[in-house]
């Protein structure tokens, strides 16, 4: 496959680590809005801007962008998807299905292939909510997300004037993934499924009560959650929490039987040292079924629900059999 990446942060950055470790990948070009001048890439790997992409059209397999949902996917994914194969990692669960529409249209106008909202959550984790569900229609499931560093949240608590950096770890609460594990349906609210742990550098002189009350009082962050805010020096935050871990589970339980007297527990989980890079893997598997789906004939948006199994692996149908059935 011939990949391309469109943006270069940490995702980006992710994404060109996973093509460099992939046998059936080359890497074409990253594209950028910044100055391709001023971009050093980890592999060596050629910079264009992105007003030059149209130029590279006939070099490029798969456009996978590494963008923001709040303001940048929203409007790149349905733009390019008219004439590049696209993949990209849209994470704003309650804004997924107009996403979809509208990539949805641009992909058959172009009859290209476009998947969306690859990743960890929404991603593995959503299949493996859709696995459970349809095994055991009657039960529950439970999203746990953490301990890892939220780069939304931490970016939140950097706008706040005062704060010179910060990290917010979610961590979930150990109490009610217990209940759940137990098969005792727990209703529970946001409150008590997770906390949020924050470790801020404030400027000197700063009113830290301030910056803590505005912290535990944010709206659609914090305020909803149990806080605990920590203040500490420029030079620990670089030392104790400069990586990006993240991670959680997917608890599903249900009950079988006639009289459903028998109780199971479906447990997925994962623990990652990169966020970024792990979900720049899921987006390269989901570039290989892109570029499968596309040569076989088909077009429009998809989901990692409408895509094969097999279409993800690099093996052959008969490896898989082989090796993994």
């Amino acid at each position: 496959m011939k990949i391309a990446i469109y943006g270069y942060g940490n995702l980006g950055k992710g994404v060109e680590c996973a093509v460099c470790n992939a046998e059936d990948a080359i890497l074409t070009g990253i594209f950028t809005r910044r100055d391709p001048n001023s971009i050093k890439t980890l592999s060596g790997a050629p910079v264009y801007s992105a007003d030059d992409l149209q130029k590279f059209k006939n070099d490029i397999d798969v456009l996978i962008i590494c963008g923001g949902s709040a303001t940048d996917l929203p409007v790149m994914t349905p733009a390019l998807a008219k004439d590049f194969c696209v993949v990209d990692s849209f994470d704003t669960h309650a804004n997924i299905p107009t996403h979809f529409e509208n990539t949805d249209k641009a992909a058959k106008e172009g009859k290209k292939i476009a998947v969306i909202s690859a990743g960890w959550d929404p991603g593995m984790f959503s299949i493996n909510r859709l696995y459970a569900s349809a095994i055991l229609p009657n039960g529950n499931d439970y999203t746990f997300w953490g301990r890892g560093v939220s780069q939304g949240h931490s970016d939140a608590i950097r706008r706040i004037d005062g704060v010179v950096d910060a990290r917010q770890y979610t961590v979930p609460v150990e109490g009610a993934m217990q209940s759940v594990r137990a098969g005792e349906n727990p209703t529970l609210t946001t409150r008590q499924k997770h906390t949020r742990e924050c470790f801020v550098v404030a400027q000197e002189g700063a009113d830290l009560a301030k910056i803590e009350r505005r912290i535990k009082e944010m709206p659609n962050y914090f305020a909803d959650y149990d806080t605990v805010v920590h203040f500490i020096s420029l030079e620990q935050l670089q030392r104790e929490h400069s990586a990006l871990p993240h991670g959680g589970s997917v608890i599903y339980t249900g009950t079988t039987g006639l009289n459903r007297e028998h109780k199971h527990c479906i447990e997925y989980s994962l623990k990652l040292d990169s966020n970024p890079e792990f979900t720049a893997s899921v987006l390269l598997a989901c570039a290989r079924a892109a570029d499968r789906m596309h040569k076989r004939g088909e077009v429009g948006c998809k989901t990692l629900f409408d895509i094969a199994p097999a279409d993800l692996s690099p093996l052959s149908p008969g490896e898989l059999r082989k090796r993994m059935l």
